[in-house]
């Protein structure tokens, strides 16, 4: 079992910058891949980024990419995403999610991970 907690999330105007932070507890050690989702009202649960256990190898949604890092803090078992160059169509809640299998090879869907934190919210207005 793994246990996420997210923080981070708040109100910020277009073209600011926020962190989430996502900590993992519990088995981490079976963690093989961690990622960032959201999901808008109405609106499906989209990939965000997502980061290989090594902490090395990431990749991004093409609406995010240039603007959000996602990093890895292999001390504290920690995940972070940081925000630059917001734009209202950022506005959703933010899930932290972790998953088992294949270290090697990235995961974009959500139906991949096992473990989701509880949510949270980013509002950017105009």
């Amino acid at each position: 079992q793994v246990q996420l907690v997210e923080s981070g999330g708040g109100l910020v105007q277009a073209g600011g910058s926020l962190r989430l932070s996502c900590a993992a507890s519990g088995r981490t050690f079976t963690v093989s891949g961690m990622a960032w989702f959201r999901q808008a009202p109405g609106k499906e649960r989209e990939f965000v980024a997502t980061v290989l256990w090594s902490g090395v190898n990431t990749y991004y949604q093409d609406s995010v990419k240039g603007r959000f890092t996602i990093s890895r803090a292999a001390a504290k078992n920690t995940v972070y995403l940081q925000m630059n160059s917001l734009k209202p169509e950022d506005t959703a809640i933010y899930y932290c999610a972790a998953r088992p299998g294949d270290s090697r090879t990235f995961r974009i869907s959500a139906t991949a991970y096992d473990y989701w934190g509880q949510g949270t919210q980013v509002t950017v207005s105009s």
